[in-house]
This record gives structure tokens, sequence and C-alpha cells, in this order.
């Protein structure tokens, strides 16, 4: 299998939106909320607490919308796979009502959002279709239309799917809609900057003391604020050990011109899952379709994902040419909700867990967070409580995966440039300690530890983008050992490669 990754390896909303430039942390700020976060999650979460007259703080590590809500397919709908029977049958036909109405209100607030502070964001209303090309999935589709109009949700089932290609039927949701998330997080980042508040780029956060007001320790200094919200995908600060209660996955996206016209709509196939969307361009409608999903760093091959997703759409369309592919990074939660609230420590809120449903869910979670500071009831909070498993045994299945390593190792004598094929990267297991080492186009080796700064877990050789990737939290390094995706915080420690006397 040739190791090409098609079209530009690069998000299609990074790729054509311009970079942005705020300015790094001014040190000796204290003000009402600081977020950490610059996704979906904590721009929404710091634009509404502003309007409510707050002053606000966004840090963000890099620049705010290029990581996950840059990666996302940017669907806004209420329509998330099965969820409302399952939800239904798993916790009772009211809490389901409750996040069915708490979704539809995230659609309103995006909605009302991009009219309130005139943002261009190709903001379009559209039709969501879940459907299927099985007949086995037919009786759980139709059950999953019926328990969505119990609780409120104007969903039907049909066999009459606008694709160019045989499905069996599936739930149309009418009036849904999709946008370009980089410009519409963009659009919301202006709004919140000025006026007391802030957005403040390249300011890793590092640490917070829970006080009296609160201190967000970063790499450019400290921050003191009333509230603190946690809103960094993966906690960055997590005083509950939620980590142990998340699992991370993968999923991959390509971008293509067809050779047909492609429907208007939104589309997310379940067998498996796959979703499609189009976007206009100069040269016509582009097709995103996304899919193919694996748990992060437990696999040997990420080449194999983008592959499959070439085939499952070259058998589907007839494709004229792929311009983009890139991946993305999904949390799920143990018990199948988000984590939405206030921590164990006062004035501390976290939100994570969105599941594969991101624009929605990030900002069900701004809305819940915004609810929460300001005193306003919110049915969705015992629902989303992240203390709900404070009485749980922990689940620690994903710790099994943890080799915790010794930070005194020795590079071994008998391991030569020439054991590493050009750009390529491998876990070295020896008697003097555990090296995660890739060896670049140049020849140059480059051998960390092998250990995950955030919990210690071994890291895992990702191919297809050249990263260590954590197989228990999803962060990850490029191969100079810089983080590029928390909750590692701290970079890995490049080792010395001087030869010390055998393996």
């Amino acid at each position: 299998m040739e190791k090409k990754i098609l079209g530009k390896h690069e998000s299609f909303w990074i790729d054509t939106t311009p970079e942005t430039d705020f300015p790094e942390l001014e040190e000796g700020l204290y003000v009402d909320v600081v977020i950490i976060g610059g996704g979906i999650a904590g721009v929404t979460t710091a634009a509404l607490l502003k309007d409510a007259g707050k002053k606000v703080v966004v840090l963000e590590a890099d620049r705010i919308v290029k990581d996950v809500t840059a990666a996302t397919t940017a669907k806004i709908s209420v329509s998330q796979g099965l969820v409302y029977q399952e939800y239904t049958s798993k916790f009772g036909e009211s809490q389901a009502q409750n996040y069915a109405q708490a979704n539809k209100n995230a659609v309103k607030i995006i909605k009302r959002l991009v009219d309130d502070y005139s943002i261009d964001c190709d903001f379009e209303v559209t039709p969501c279709y879940v459907y299927t090309t099985s007949e086995d999935l037919v009786e759980k589709l139709k059950l999953e239309a019926e328990a969505a109009q119990k609780i409120g949700i104007a969903a039907v089932y049909t066999d009459d799917i606008p694709l160019p290609f045989e499905t069996v039927g599936g739930v149309l949701y009418r009036d849904q809609a999709q946008f370009n998330p980089r410009k519409y997080i963009i659009g919301l980042a202006e709004h919140v900057e000025g006026d007391g508040s802030h957005i403040f780029e390249k300011t890793r956060v590092l640490d917070v003391k829970n006080n009296a007001p609160n201190e967000v320790i970063t790499e450019k200094g400290i921050l003191k604020a009333d509230q603190v919200v946690v809103a960094s995908h993966f906690p960055v600060y997590d005083p509950d050990n939620i980590y142990s209660q998340l699992e991370t996955a993968r999923s991959y996206v390509m971008a293509f011109y067809p050779k047909q016209n492609f429907p208007e709509g939104m589309f997310i196939d379940m067998n498996p899952i796959h979703t499609y969307r189009t976007v206009s361009t100069d040269k016509g409608r582009l097709v995103i379709v996304g899919g193919e999903h694996h748990p992060v760093g437990r696999v040997e091959d990420t080449f194999k994902y983008y592959k499959d997703l070439e085939e499952y759409i070259r058998t589907h369309v007839e494709v004229r040419s792929i311009e983009y592919s890139w991946s993305s990074q999904d949390i799920y939660v143990s018990d199948g909700v988000p984590v939405v609230g206030q921590t164990s420590e006062d004035g501390i809120y976290i939100a994570t867990g969105f599941r594969a449903w991101g624009i929605t869910n990030g900002t069900n979670a701004a809305i819940l967070i915004r609810d929460l500071i300001l005193g306003i009831e919110n049915p969705m909070k015992e629902f989303f409580n992240p203390l709900r498993f404070k009485n749980q045994e922990t689940s620690k299945k994903i710790m099994r995966y943890e080799k915790h390593i010794s930070r005194e190792v020795r590079w071994p004598v008998c391991l030569e440039v020439s054991d590493f094929p050009v750009e390529s990267g491998r876990i070295v297991e020896t008697g003097t300690g555990n090296f995660a080492v890739y060896r670049d186009v140049n020849g140059e080796l480059f051998v960390l530890q092998a250990g995950c700064t955030h919990k210690g877990c071994t890291l895992s050789w990702n191919n297809a983008e050249k990263s260590w990737d954590c197989p228990c939290n999803g962060s990850r390094f490029n191969f100079r050992g810089e983080v590029i995706h928390g909750p590692a915080v701290k970079g890995l420690e490049r080792i010395k490669t001087e030869k010390s006397g055998g393996c």
C-alpha cells in the first residue's frame, strides 16, 4: 500500500481562512472569568458571558480554532445518530427530552449569534438525514424517529434519501444548519476582544490554583479570576480525575470535487458511520466526508484509515479530484453523556466529552456554564454534572495502556541511524529504558522519552501525521517532542545519543 495522503494535508477550514494574531498574555490581569481553550466551547462561553456583562479572558496554547474545532465537518444539528432512543432507554424520557431541547436551543443560539454579530461564516439552513444502506438497521432508525418525535424533535422516517447511490431509508431532520467553523469562532472572538475582555494566544496554561481569587498559571505569567472554565477539549486541569472516564478517538476527513452534482444537505451513514456535507467554493460544491474512527494511539498504521476513507468515497461517488485530507479527535465519556459544570473546587468549571457532536454540544456546554455562573436554572445541570462519577468505582480500562518509565535512561550503543528507515518512528525498548525514536528526511535521529508527560503512558507512533500519540488521554507531540494537543502541557525530553556501552 502506497503511503501517500491525497490533496493538501490540512483542514479545508484552516487553509481557506486567515491566521489569527491575538497577542500573548498580559500578566497581572484580574478578570471575572478565565476560559482555557480557544475552540467552540471556550469562545462561545466567553461571548455569552461578555454579553452578560462579565470581563473575560480566553487563553489558547496555540492559535484559536486551529485544533479540534477546525477539524470538524461542522454540522449544526439536533440529530446525533441514535442518541434519543439511547438516552430514553438509559435515562428516561424526561431526561432525553431535556437533552433534545438543549440541542434545539444550541442550534438557535448559533443562528442568533451569527445574526447579532453579522458573522460571515457561510451559515446555511439545510436538512440532515441519518440513513442506512443496510436492511438490518431500518428498524433502529424507525425507532429513533419515534423516540425523537416523542420528546419534541420534528423527525420523520423516510425512504427517500437524495443521494447518488442506493440507500434503504433514514431519519429526516429539517431546518438544521452548517457553517464554516473557523469563520464563526473568529467572528465571536472579535466580539469578545475589547472593553476589558481579551483573547490571548500562544499562552499555554500549566496549572490552576483554587484560591480566592483563583490563579491560572501560564508559560507567560499568572492571571487571577473569580471563575475559571476549563474548555481545552481534554481538560488540562482536572481536580476530580475525570480523565479516567474519558476515551479519545481519531477520525479522518477528505474533501473532494465530484464528477456529478452532489445533493445539498447533511448525511450521516450509520453502516458504518460516515458523514457527508458540501460547501461552496470558487470551483463549485466541495464534498466533505468524515469517518474511519479508531482509538488514539492504538493502531499501527494510521495511513490505512486515509486509504480506507478514500476507498469508501470512491465506492459511493465518482470523484473528480481529492483536494484535502485531514484528521480530528473526539472524546467519549464512559456513560455516553458530556461532562459540563462545576467541579469539586468552587469556581472551577469543566467542559468535555462531546462525542462526535462538538458543534452542538460545545454550544450546549457554553450555555450551561454561562447559566451556572450567572445563577440561572438550567435543566442540564445534573445530567451533565462532572461530580456524577464521585461515588462510582473509577473506570480504569484505559489505564492498562500505562507503562511508566524511568527518566534515568541512556541511549544504547548497539542502535545506529541506519537501523531506522527515513521518516519513520517507533518505540525502542531496551534494558536502559524506553525511547521514542524518529528519523527525519535528513537522517537526523530524534530520540525522546517514551512516556507521555501527562500520566506517563507509553506513546505510539502515528505514521500519517508524524506524531507521538498517547493511548490513555489523547495527548499528541510532534517528532521534536513539542506538545501539539493536550492535556499534556510539557513537551517530551530529548535524550542525548552518546554511546553508553550496550543495549
